[in-house]
This record gives structure tokens, C-alpha cells and sequence, in this order.
């Protein structure tokens, strides 16, 4: 077994309200802690406090607490923080919906993760009003934080002042929020992150992300991810730094803002990364304020954290998560420049691990010199999701009865004590950072009356991302289909980080005598 270098934090014993806000200073309140980077609207932690708990009684007041699920269908906007953290302080759960997703995802996770309220913006009304009405939430329960005819907005449920309700809870057992991942398989599932998980991610971070009150930080990575919710979100919120949101990525925008704003501290994905090192654009603005940089949600080549961080002249460093980790349990600290770049670096505060031998199961120990052997990362620690909702079964396999969370994901450790990932057991594909099942695109695949049957398996583009490429068999009679049809007809059924990006025709899918798809196979293949 690994553990941190660094000694155990101390993690409080309280919601995640009161963890930020509940020792708020009269000097803090009156500083900025939102930024709308399109308007330049600006918050203080004083008013962000005022309308979160205006929020959370307005819930309160419609029979929304303990025990409930609200669904937040919305980009980064800062009424995205109003609306979260009021649901959290109103006693209900959260289920964040990624933005990007379809009417009929949406529908899928509101009637899986059972909400019986909808938050969500104009723009997206289009798909999330008719996933409301599939799920059975009416209208009136359908908040449109901007303002749509026949649905409450934000300004309405801020006007009525209601106070916020007096809720008891038990940090450790109650959950807060619940963004769904596919795990290391299968289709997406609720997973169930406590409030002392959420807390405890923040605090665990405090060694190994120096993110200060004086920083600008630039808020492009979503907040309906795990990655943005702790990491972006409730990291800035508890360091008193100021956010500066963005709702979308546009690299020219994206630039502006940074160069406006003085951003300091920027999280990103490895997409971006590729931008920042290749895209002529850049040279067109100041981004001098810029100090340091961290990518995470999926892995970043060593060779293009070099030359991002040549570039810009800013300090690159890499972590890793999962959204059942809260998410981070690794991350190369500011202060070890010894380490690889194109590593995860060490374990934070009281995270322990262990790497198992894939064949064996048995532990694989730190190395004198060089690097161990592969074996699946495990990791253990306050971080570590209470399970999967209505899961029983692949909680069991994902938590063992120690307490360790196997990832799923191959690594190594090294000598000087950090790890390295190599490879993934499960079959996760990861699109610019977002999670893509296999199996979720093979159903949609299997639906098209020209298709026999289908496997998808992730591969590397030009710049070395992973994209999903699906291998197709024919159904006979139907040897017109072609690639374009294929991805067209993918395309229409899936948020758009879910498109199959490239297509192979072939004879038979491999299959083991079980029925399971040989995907190793296929990419032996490649």
C-alpha cells in the first residue's frame, strides 16, 4: 500500500454550505467571487451567499429538502452557483446534467435519478422542457434561471425572499450532489457523493493546488462535471478567489477573457492544451497574467505539457480524478519540478493506494529504482463515493470490503514515489475529456435497420485525443451503408462529445464464447 506524502488534513464534519460560506468575514463578503466573462457582471461573496440561501428558501417553500432530487440542466453562468449551492443548502440532492446532452438523455437521467424539479436556461429549453414533460415534472417545477413564459426564473424565486429553511443533516451519509458516470463500464449511473466528500476533496487539495485569493480563475471547464464542481467551483469558492465564468469554449474567447480579466490560474482539459501549444491565434493576446496551469479529465501527453507551458511561460501540471473520487486523488504538486509531466504525480492527503496485479491480484510494491510493474490503480480515502443509485451490484465490484476503489485504470509507480497511468482496464472512452460508454453508442448503433451488429472502441486522432470509431457490420442487402450515414445517424441521437468520429466496415464483431465484444482485439488491431 502507497500513501500521500503528505500528512492528513483535517476534514470538517459539515455541510458544504457551511463549509464556504458559514465563516464568511465581513472583508470577504465584499469581495468579488463571480465574473460573467460575456457581461462582466460581477458578484460578491456577500450577494452570492444572500441569493443562495434566498434560493434554497424558495425551494423550501415549493416542498423541496431532504430527500428530494433537483436536476441542473446549465452551462457556466454564475446563476449555475446560485442555483447549485442552493440546492445543496435546501437539505435536496443535485443531479448536474450535462449540457450538451439530448432531450432524451436528459429524460433518461431525470427519470433514473428521480427528480421531481428541473433547473435550467432558455437555451436548453428546447431539450430539457420536453424531458421534463417525459419524466412528469410539470411547468411550474420547471425553473428557467434566464426567464421563459410559463416557468419560474431566478429573479422571481430571489424576489420572494423567502428565508432559507433550517435543515439537519449528517455530512458523511447524506448526498449532495450526484453527476452520473459510467464507471469503469456500461451506461452512466447516479454517482452518490456525500457532502463530507465534497468537502473533503477541497480540503484534501489544499497541499497540492495553490490556488490563492488573489487569483482570477477562469471557470471553462463545466460545472455539471465533477472536475468543474469541486476542482473550479468549490475550490475558488473556499480559497475566496474570484471566478470568472465562461459558458462555452471558444479559443478566441477563451484568450480574451484571460488577457481582461488577468486570469492567474487556469484549469483546462488536454483539448485545450493542444490549442494553447499549436494554434497561431495565441500570439494575438497578453496572457502574461497567467502563473499556472493544471489539465485533468483525461491524460496529457508530456511533450505538449512542455510546450504549453514554454509558450505561455507558465508552471503545467497534471491531476487525475474520477467523478466517483470526488474527483482528485492525484496531482503533481507545484513544488516538484522533478516529476514528469506526462505523469498523475502523487497521492494527495489522506488518500491511500494500491496498484494490484491484474493477473495475480496481489500488491505491487513502490520500486527501488525505475518503475513497477502495471497493475489497476485502487485508491481509499474521505473522497471515495458512498456508491452507485440503484447499483448495487457494480458498487460492490468498483468498492471493495476494505474501502478501495478500484479505478479501472492500469498505472505504475515510480521510484521517487508518483504515478503513472498506462493503460485502462475498463472500456471508457475519453472524448475531450467527457466520458463516452461504449456500450451506450452500441445500442444506438444496433437500432439502425442497416447495421447486423457493432463495436466501438475509443483510438487516437492526429493530435494523439482519443475519438470513438465504431467497427460495422452490414446487415444483408444492405451493403449501400456508408460511413457518412453511419456517424449522421449516431449524430442524431447523442450529445455531440458522443458522436462516432470514425467507421470501419468488417466481417464479424469478435466475441468471446460468452458473448462479450473482444475489444482488446479491435484495438490490437489499429
Amino acid at each position: 500500500m502507497m500513501r500521500s506524502p503528505y500528512a492528513d488534513e483535517v476534514i470538517p464534519d459539515v455541510s458544504v454550505f457551511d463549509f464556504l460560506f458559514a465563516d464568511l468575514s465581513e472583508d470577504d463578503a465584499g469581495r468579488v467571487a463571480l465574473i460573467d466573462g460575456v457581461s462582466g457582471g460581477e458578484t460578491t461573496f456577500g450577494e452570492l451567499r444572500a441569493r443562495i440561501e434566498a434560493f434554497a428558501g424558495a425551494l423550501a417553500a415549493r416542498g423541496i429538502g431532504p430527500g428530494d432530487v433537483v436536476a441542473l440542466h446549465s452551462p457556466n453562468v454564475p446563476a449555475f452557483v446560485i442555483a447549485f449551492h442552493g440546492i445543496l443548502r435546501s437539505g435536496a440532492t443535485a443531479t448536474t446534467v450535462n449540457a450538451l446532452y439530448t432531450t432524451a438523455e436528459v429524460a433518461r437521467q431525470l427519470e433514473d435519478s428521480g427528480a421531481t424539479m428541473l433547473v435550467t436556461v432558455g437555451p436548453l429549453l428546447p431539450q430539457s422542457g420536453p424531458a421534463a414533460e417525459e419524466a412528469g415534472i410539470p411547468a411550474d417545477r420547471v425553473i428557467v434561471l434566464d426567464g421563459a413564459d410559463g416557468h419560474p426564473s431566478l429573479a422571481e424565486l430571489l424576489a420572494e425572499r423567502a428565508a432559507a429553511p433550517s435543515v439537519r443533516i449528517d455530512p458523511a451519509t447524506h448526498v449532495a450532489v450526484m453527476p452520473y458516470s459510467s464507471g469503469t463500464t456500461g451506461f452512466p449511473k447516479g454517482v452518490r457523493l456525500s457532502h463530507r466528500n465534497l468537502v473533503a476533496n477541497v480540503v484534501q487539495c489544499t497541499p497540492v493546488l495553490d490556488v490563492e485569493s488573489d487569483d482570477v480563475v477562469l471557470a471553462v471547464l463545466p460545472f455539471f462535471h465533477i472536475y468543474g464542481m469541486t476542482v473550479l467551483l468549490d475550490l475558488a469558492l473556499s480559497r475566496r478567489a474570484r471566478l470568472v465564468t465562461m459558458p462555452r469554449f471558444d479559443l478566441a474567447e477563451f484568450l480574451r477573457i484571460i488577457q481582461d480579466h488577468r486570469c492567474t490560474y487556469l484549469f483546462i482539459a488536454p483539448p485545450i492544451a493542444v490549442a494553447l501549444a499549436k494554434h497561431p491565434l495565441v500570439e494575438e493576446y497578453d496572457l502574461s497574467s497567467a502563473r499556472a496551469l493544471l489539465s485533468g479529465a483525461a491524460p496529457l501527453d508530456e511533450k505538449l505539457a512542455g510546450a504549453v507551458a514554454e509558450r505561455l511561460g507558465v508552471r503545467v501540471r497534471q491531476g487525475y480524478g474520477m467523478s466517483e473520487l470526488s474527483p482528485v486523488s492525484h496531482v503533481i504538486p507545484p513544488e516538484r519540478d522533478d516529476l514528469s509531466l506526462g505523469g498523475i504525480g502523487v497521492p494527495i492527503a489522506n488518500v491511500e493506494c494500491r496498484l494490484v496485479d491484474l493477473e495475480t491480484g496481489e500488491d505491487i510494491d513502490t520500486p527501488s529504482e525505475g518503475e513497477s510493474r502495471p497493475g489497476e490503480l485502487a485508491v481509499r480515502g474521505p473522497n471515495v463515493m458512498l456508491g452507485y443509485l440503484g447499483h448495487d451490484d457494480d458498487t460492490a465490484r468498483t468498492i471493495d470490503a476494505e474501502g478501495f476503489l478500484h479505478t479501472g485504470d492500469v498505472a505504475v509507480v515510480l521510484a521517487d514515489g508518483s504515478f503513472r497511468i498506462v493503460d485502462r482496464v475498463k472500456e471508457l472512452i475519453k472524448y475531450h475529456g467527457y466520458q463516452v460508454a461504449p456500450a451506450e453508442l452500441e445500442a444506438v448503433l444496433l437500432a439502425h435497420p442497416s447495421i447486423a451488429d457493432a463495436a466501438v472502441i475509443g483510438v487516437p486522432d492526429a493530435d494523439g485525443q482519443e475519438i470513438p470509431k465504431a467497427f460495422v457490420v452490414r446487415a444483408a442487402g444492405h451493403d449501400d451503408l456508408d460511413e457518412a450515414a453511419v456517424m449522421a445517424h449516431v449524430a442524431g441521437l447523442v450529445a455531440p462529445h458522443k458522436k462516432v468520429r470514425a467507421v470501419e466496415f468488417i466481417e464479424v464483431v469478435p466475441k468471446s464464447t460468452s458473448g462479450k465484444i473482444l475489444r482488446k482485439d479491435l484495438r490490437a488491431a489499429q
